[in-house]
């Protein structure tokens, strides 16, 4: 019988989060720093499932500007009457017009508003539409679910949707039964646990417990089946305390540059990325952005994170936040959080982490690089 190999994704356990409560020294001794995809989850999730850069898959942040094939340009003819727009800020608000929205557009992936504002949403396009977890849901990209079908692997990847012990517990059943020859259980919860509590031991420490619990179980259980078996907990990226925040909205106010008309940009937390409409442009908003902390990224720059494309999806320009640096008001939300990520790549609180019962192998440095261990028949 086949060696089963297990994968566990906890996201935003960072390498820093590893080595300070010392997370399952004995059980996975073999462990390396990684090197994080730039970009957010919404970046490093695909580029686990499928080993592509965001350049290949396509999606670097949730927005982008594309009026040509915004799936949302019906909502143009509501939303100049959707005021005022403080009401339509509000989280409990959004977050039932986000449901509203992916139900009347057939969304299978996961999708929110956010703060993005309500007249920019019929001339911006949404990465996420598809379920990225099940076969095609990367559309041309193969995708982990597309791989391990076409091996013919009893395979399980957890459903984003459920609950972590719901997730934990169907693997150790599988496991248990000696059912599983390859298996992807995620587990989301402790992103938003350290974005609110970064720093903070008495959160985070009967956090980090309770993994180690679960991934105990789930150990526990492939050692019963009698099955040979490899173990694998991964993460995607760690988490940066909060240092300042700067408003890059007013900055860009200044300018007196209509956004759609002159310009367009998409805010993030850490990245502000824009798209050159009109001669001048360009010029304005550079000056207006050097009050803002952080740098432009060069085309080099962009080829090396993987988010360098011709056709300029992901901007004609984008600007890095200084690390510790959160933007907001943004298009994700009005106010900072104690945490964030998607700063440099090279920064210690961004680091990612490998965890093992086997050796790492020696060409896993990076996010991406895990997609050939999970597709690997050995």
């Amino acid at each position: 019988m086949k060696k089963a190999r297990i994968f566990v994704f906890i996201d935003a356990l960072g390498w820093k989060q590893v080595g300070k409560y010392g997370f399952l020294d004995d059980l996975l001794p073999n462990r390396r720093r990684i090197e994080m995809q730039f970009g957010y989850s919404c970046t490093a999730i695909p580029t686990i499932l499928s080993g592509k850069q965001p350049r290949e898959h396509g999606h670097l942040a949730f927005y982008d500007w594309a009026p040509a094939k915004s799936p949302f340009r019906a909502m143009r003819f509501v939303a100049p009457f959707m005021r005022p727009e403080g009401f339509w800020r509000r989280g409990r608000v959004r977050n039932v017009l986000s449901r509203l929205v992916k139900k009347l557009y057939g969304f299978t992936g996961y999708f929110q508003l956010y703060a993005v504002p309500l007249g920019r949403l019929p001339k911006l396009d949404y990465c996420e539409k598809r379920d990225m977890f099940v076969p095609g849901g990367l559309g041309d990209v193969k995708n982990l679910a597309d791989i391990w079908k076409e091996q013919g692997q009893r395979y399980l990847i957890s459903n984003w949707r459920n609950s972590e012990d719901a997730n934990f517990d169907e693997a150790i059943a599988l496991a248990s039964k000696g059912e599983l020859d390859r298996a992807f259980v995620y587990a989301a919860a402790f992103d938003a646990l350290q974005h609110d509590n970064v720093g903070k031991d008495e959160k985070l420490k009967p956090a980090v417990a309770r993994y180690e619990g679960l991934v105990r179980r789930l150990y526990d259980a492939l050692k019963a089946s009698g099955r040979e078996f490899e173990l694998t907990v991964f993460s995607d990226h760690g988490m940066t305390p909060l240092k300042g925040v700067d408003n890059v909205p007013t900055a860009l106010a200044g300018t007196g540059l209509v956004w759609g008309r002159e310009y367009a940009s998409a805010i993030d937390s850490t990245l502000a990325r824009f798209w050159w409409l009109a001669p001048g442009a360009k010029d304005k908003v550079v000056e207006a952005m050097k009050v803002i902390r952080g740098r432009w990224l060069d085309d080099d720059e962009m080829r090396r994170y993987g988010i360098f494309r011709e056709d300029r999806k992901f901007g004609d320009a984008v600007f890095l936040a200084e690390t510790g640096i959160q933007f907001a008001p943004s298009d994700m939300g009005m106010k900072p959080l104690n945490g964030m990520h998607g700063y440099d790549p090279a920064d210690i609180d961004s680091a990612a982490c490998w965890l093992s019962t086997a050796p790492v192998p020696e060409d896993v440095r990076r996010v991406g690089d895990y997609f050939g261990v999970m597709v690997s028949e050995d």
